[in-house]
């Protein structure tokens, strides 16, 4: 059994890459966090997306103990609550508010609460908060926004998540104050709408040897 993460660094720790996925048939999550697991990508975001999203992730804790399941596009206190009850064992927000720190810290999980700007991450760290989802990555300036913040902002640490590719992933693995990166990539929806899983293994494999 993978070992349960403590803080937001050590979400950011359990590997490389962290899957971004969406569940629409809730009989394909046990699979798909197997195949996911089995190319060496424990952490695995299922986002708050679709009505299968908590019965997802309470599939996955029952069934798939290695893997490490969290809930992602948490937007409210009621997600955040409800994803926790399910067995989510971390939480990630696309964007944050004072109200929805609260909350997601209620809950006792680590949290990758989300910000596009610089004043949004001073915001968070005036919470205590040093570990962040950046969100849409590619959209709000990609890696070399990130490059620059690490200069004024060195405490802080980032999951950029939105547009980012196995080819660009390298470029944000690079740097000093990036933990991990977000990707939808690993999960297309041809490949879990078939139950390709060996395909998906294969992708997860090539994503956990991504240097970092």
């Amino acid at each position: 059994m993978t070992t349960t993460p403590r803080s937001g660094a050590d979400v950011l720790d359990l590997a490389p890459v962290m899957p971004v996925v969406v569940v629409e048939d809730v009989e394909h999550a046990v699979p798909l966090a197997r195949a996911l697991v089995a190319g060496g990508l424990p952490g695995i975001e299922v986002t708050l997306r679709t009505p299968a999203a908590l019965s997802a992730i309470e599939r996955i804790a029952q069934e798939v103990p290695e893997a490490v399941v969290g809930a992602g596009t948490v937007v409210n206190g009621e997600q955040a609550g409800a994803a926790a009850k399910a067995g989510a064992r971390f939480l990630v927000s696309p964007g944050c508010t004072p109200e929805l720190a609260r909350a997601m810290a209620d809950t006792g999980l680590p949290a990758l609460p989300g910000v596009a700007t610089v004043s949004e991450a001073m915001a968070l760290l005036e919470l205590g908060l040093t570990e962040l989802k950046f969100f849409p990555a590619e959209a709000s300036g990609g890696a070399k926004f990130l490059k620059s913040l690490t200069g004024p902002l060195p405490q802080l640490k980032f999951c950029p998540t939105g547009g980012i590719t196995a080819e660009s992933a390298p470029d944000y693995l690079a740097l000093p104050n990036v933990g991990c990166v977000g990707g939808s990539w690993l999960t297309p929806a041809a490949l879990v709408g078939e139950g390709r899983w060996d395909q998906v293994t294969e992708l997860a494999r090539e994503a956990a040897a991504l240097a970092r």
